[in-house]
């Protein structure tokens, strides 16, 4: 009796949830990955009009999700999918490492203005540590940094990488970031879950020598925590950098999904997965969320509901009361929906079920997608459940709690203009600069003569980069009198307040 009335009482509360107001503001996230050319570009030897107009598409599919965020990958393998002075182009974009692409374009600016033109975010994935896929080290082209410094560089499980033990190799990882946030008017800079890289059988980390010659104080038997403490500190570092340029670009990690099995630590959670974040990976996420040198967290939740070793509804539970405030976004993946091993993921979706059990958890302010090709495909009904149901009216993307920021300024003079057949609704534009800086504009239609609730997302009508609205693509959807308003969003994601109401006749 006592098992039905639980699940009676989650059944209730989850109705309770599902009829509530939709939120105004929630991250809706797409992870595009370049490596292996797993989404984008397709293949290595597209010509640059081709790629643009892979990405083109690929942008306008998630827009009719209502995708609000892209995590693009733009350095999988210490190479560029942009002009770097530091790094070569990657051989995932041309087909070989050092190429840049021909007719010459920046695929990098190119994404940024075509996401932001859809009022997308751009977060740029980088991987912090991976040199190489595999052994061989031909593919880098001779003017590659593993050419100049060597020193720099171990061989582990049969691929390349950085040694983490090396203040060398933190000062460059800072340069590389500094170039990126200086040069390109990105939203964030994104790492995943490869810090130290997933653990080899019968095979240690080769980095005795850079414990030996700089040790910073652990004793011999402390490399675990010297390890964890390298990590550590390349990340408080990246975000200083990252902050002194541009305060209002935000600072994510997408971890493995477990920090730590609760056998191991009472901290926790109650699951027993072969990998942990902490002891595999050297990776505390818990200390940089409570320190604050992240500003939002992405725990790839890629596991069903009822998993024996690592439970869905275990770990969001856990993510949710181990979040410290800062944002967090749960890490799905579609990627995984029809799996012929695996019932959960083939009968019904699984997908569905884990974004109605997200909402019990005020904590999670939405979700990232693994990945951003198999997101659109939309397995068993995924689109629909997304259009219809979960993502039916726009969001805009949450405020960060751990960056300072103001409003930005009201937008003035909202007015209607003829053309001839045609008629718009027009503003000012807004002159700000910096992080108030206006990102877009949110345009809300009430019907009738009045404001209605701006916390309501079902009456925002448009979100534009310009300074108007074509009132001819609403009448097609809405007759009769309607009152409109404008805000502003700004880089820090604030909501400026709304212009006067001006009612107009559709």
């Amino acid at each position: 009796m006592r098992k039905k009335s639980i699940l009676l009482i989650t059944l209730f509360l989850i109705s309770l949830v599902l009829n509530a107001q939709a939120p105004k503001r929630e991250m809706r996230g797409a992870w595009i990955a370049t490596v292996a050319n797993i989404d984008w570009p397709s293949q290595k030897n597209l010509t640059p009009k081709a790629q643009r107009e892979e990405m083109r598409l690929m942008l306008d599919g998630l827009s009719k999700n209502k995708i609000n965020a892209i995590i693009v990958q733009i350095r999988p393998t210490a190479d560029a999918f942009y002009p770097s002075v530091l790094e070569p182009w990657s051989n995932w974009l041309t087909g070989k490492q050092g190429l840049k692409p021909a007719p010459y374009y920046d695929p990098l600016q190119f994404i940024i203005d075509e996401a932001h033109k859809r009022c997308i975010e751009v977060h740029v994935w980088l991987n912090p540590y991976r040199v190489t896929n595999s052994d061989n080290i031909d593919i880098l082209h001779k003017d590659h940094l593993y050419y100049k410094n060597k020193n720099l560089f171990v061989k582990y499980g049969g691929k390349y990488y950085f040694d983490p033990g090396l203040d060398e190799t933190r000062e460059f990882l800072n340069r590389v970031v500094e170039d990126i946030v200086e040069k390109y008017d990105i939203d964030a800079v994104h790492f995943d879950d490869y810090f130290y890289p997933y653990k080899v059988a019968n095979e240690d980390f080769p980095d005795n020598s850079s414990f030996k010659n700089n040790p910073r104080g652990f004793a011999p038997n402390q490399k675990e925590d010297w390890r964890r403490n390298n990590v550590n500190m390349v990340i408080a570092e990246l975000q200083r950098t990252i902050k002194e340029l541009k305060p209002w670009v935000e600072f994510g990690i997408s971890p493995f999904g477990v920090w730590r099995n609760d056998n191991i630590d009472p901290r926790g959670s109650a699951t027993r997965a072969g990998v942990q974040n902490y002891d595999d990976l050297y990776a505390d996420i818990l200390k940089w969320l409570n320190e604050g040198t992240i500003d939002y967290v992405v725990p790839q939740l890629y596991w069903e509901i009822g998993k024996k070793v690592a439970d869905y509804e275990v770990l969001v539970k856990w993510w949710s009361e181990n979040s410290y405030g800062k944002n967090l976004y749960i890490g799905l993946y579609p990627s995984g929906l029809g799996s012929k091993t695996n019932p959960a993921w083939t009968n019904g979706n699984e997908i569905a079920r884990q974004l109605k059990m997200n909402k019990l958890y005020p904590q999670v302010e939405g979700a990232v997608y693994f990945s951003a090709k198999t997101l659109i495909n939309g397995k068993q009904g995924l689109n629909d459940s997304l259009q219809n149901n979960f993502y039916k009216y726009p969001a805009l993307t949450p405020v960060n709690h751990n960056i300072q920021g103001e409003p930005s300024a009201q937008p003035q003079n909202i007015r209607t203009i003829k053309d001839g057949d045609a008629a718009y609704l027009i503003w000012d534009h807004v002159n700000e600069e910096g992080g108030c800086k206006v990102s877009y504009y949110v345009v809300y239609a009430f019907k009738g003569k009045k404001v209605g609730d701006l916390n309501d997302p079902s009456f925002i009508v448009a979100q534009t980069t310009d300074n108007c609205v074509d009132l001819r693509d609403l009448e097609k959807k809405m007759k009769g009198y309607f009152t409109f308003v404008v805000t502003a969003i700004n880089r820090y994601k604030h909501e400026s307040v709304p212009t006067e109401g001006i009612t107009r006749k559709l």
